[in-house]
């Protein structure tokens, strides 16, 4: 987004981006929060709800800094959920599932998006200045920047979701003392996000999963002989 106003300027494609940018972060950001505090509390810790976190309310989950990423770079994050692992009856394995819920909540909004975006593909491909074209559009980078959240939240560095997914597999003493520069990582990600040398291969992973994705939303279409 950010080089493609600075390289370009504003155009129709570059704010329709922006305001498919605004509604993940306002509409679906807070599920991928709530589906940590959901899972947690269905797994038997009650942190997240008591702490006001089982809700869709984006004032409860927006990162003022992880928002603007997402606005300038495509990758951000949301405030973590508070989760306490000892309330678990297996930690390790639920405190996996619980930080896997969130991603998992991106790709399945993303196939949602697919399936709306799909059918106004043809005038996507043709215009994005019409209604169609424009509904087209804006729900195609809706999905889209839900894969790019995503990939990002399965980095296994804390304090991204995919560092609780690691710990099932890294002995805990290792764990530990890779969460201790927890905040030293997180920084040294948004330089590498906000120069560019992290948003490449994040990019192309997040193409790979976007057109997977893609594939299987077409398939009810292809179906029924709507689209070829």
């Amino acid at each position: 987004m950010l080089t493609d106003i600075i390289r370009h300027g504003f155009s129709i494609d570059t704010l329709i981006n922006l305001f498919a940018r605004v509604f993940v972060v306002f509409c679906t950001l807070p599920v991928h929060e709530f589906a940590h505090a959901f899972t947690a509390t269905k797994l038997g810790d009650d942190t997240a709800r008591l702490k006001g976190r089982l809700t869709l309310n984006p004032l409860a989950h927006l990162d003022l800094i992880g928002s603007i990423m997402i606005m300038l770079v495509g990758f951000g994050y949301a405030k973590p959920v508070p989760v306490n692992a000892r309330n678990f009856k297996n930690p390790k394995a639920g405190m996996a599932i619980t930080a896997a819920a969130g991603p998992l909540s991106n790709l399945i909004m993303a196939l949602l998006f697919c399936l709306i975006y799909i059918p106004f593909w043809g005038y996507y491909q043709r215009s994005a200045v019409d209604f169609a074209g424009v509904a087209g559009q804006f729900f195609y980078w809706a999905a889209y920047v839900n894969v790019t959240l995503g990939v990002f939240n399965l980095i296994p560095v804390p304090p991204l979701d995919g560092s609780r997914i690691l710990n099932v597999f890294l002995p805990s003493k290792y764990y530990f003392k890779l969460m201790q520069y927890e905040r030293y990582i997180m920084i040294g990600v948004m330089v590498l996000l906000f120069f560019g040398v992290l948003s490449a291969p994040l990019s192309f992973i997040s193409s790979a999963v976007m057109k997977g994705i893609e594939s299987i939303a077409r398939l009810p279409f292809m179906a029924f002989g709507l689209i070829q």
